[in-house]
């Protein structure tokens, strides 16, 4: 066997960090797969002129695609015929061909808008009524509070008990999960991300930390900030609601002039002085 020949220390030097800047040049990769920026096509595309991407392996890539995983990507390679170690660049042409049809959407992907606020604005009315008369789908949130009057599990909200989402936590089920006035709340991973596949506009309805989740882990996402018309409105609500104790309303009315000071965080600030009209904006959004 050929003896490799001897390197310089300065030729092993130039090869790590030429190493290290590979990886990092994959990691990238991945992570704007993870994002929903790049899609299988993009990525093949690319690894015809970039050699550290080519290097990637196949499952590595598949794995990176929202709502796949490791269990789905070895499926599919397995069902395909691709080998657990295949580089992007040992493809052939008619696996590239497959690996394509696989993850051709139908439709072109939908539109991620995030709907937060303090606390008694208006977010639960505001969503209702979007799902009643537009095509939105409007994601469900799971938690850990008990049902107020008239919600329905599976409706309102998955309602589960504490051992039942730290469960779903711990196997990464949630897109973004907060704590809340004592409980609970997580947005379902896969169900938003097959709704956006399937070409569905979707809006989530959550707490401002879960938005800033979302925006963490999502450059798709919108994120809208839903303002009360003032703030003697927003006392008035939040006094008004019969299931709070007067020290959790003090504390409630103490959160919401928080979290009104975070507005500037968002891209889009709506004011809720009718439902029907801020409706309209986040239909309006969607299709901009």
């Amino acid at each position: 066997m050929p003896v490799p020949p001897a390197l310089t220390a300065e030729q092993r030097g130039q090869a790590l960090q030429k190493a290290a800047q590979s990886r990092r040049q994959r990691a990238d990769i991945k992570a704007r797969v993870r994002a929903s920026d790049l899609g299988v096509n993009d990525v093949l595309g690319l690894a015809d002129s970039e050699p550290a991407i080519g290097k990637m392996r196949v499952n590595e890539l598949l794995e990176s695609l929202p709502g796949v995983g490791k269990i789905r990507a070895s499926a599919i390679m397995n069902r395909l015929m691709i080998s657990p170690t295949r580089r992007i660049q040992g493809l052939g042409v008619h696996q590239k061909a497959l690996l394509l049809s696989e993850f051709k959407a139908a439709h072109p992907r939908g539109r991620l808008l995030v709907l937060s606020g303090p606390g008694g604005v208006g977010k639960s009315t505001v969503a209702a009524r979007l799902r009643q008369i537009s095509n939105f789908w409007v994601s469900i949130s799971a938690t850990t509070r008990d049902p107020r009057p008239g919600e329905k599990d599976g409706v309102d909200y998955y309602f589960l008990s504490k051992a039942e989402f730290k469960s779903k936590l711990a196997r990464d089920e949630f897109l973004e999960w907060a704590q809340f006035a004592g409980a609970s709340y997580g947005t379902p991973r896969e169900d938003v991300e097959q709704a956006l596949i399937a070409g569905n506009d979707v809006l989530l309805e959550i707490e401002i930390e879960g938005a800033r989740q979302v925006r963490a882990h999502s450059k798709e996402a919108i994120l809208v900030f839903l303002e009360p018309p003032s703030w003697e409105q927003l006392v008035s609500r939040l006094e008004g609601r019969g299931t709070d104790s007067p020290e959790r309303r003090a504390e409630r009315l103490e959160l919401a002039q928080y979290e009104l000071g975070l507005a500037k965080e968002f891209d889009i600030v709506l004011v809720n002085d009718e439902v029907e009209k801020v409706v309209a904006a986040l239909v309006a959004l969607a299709s901009s």
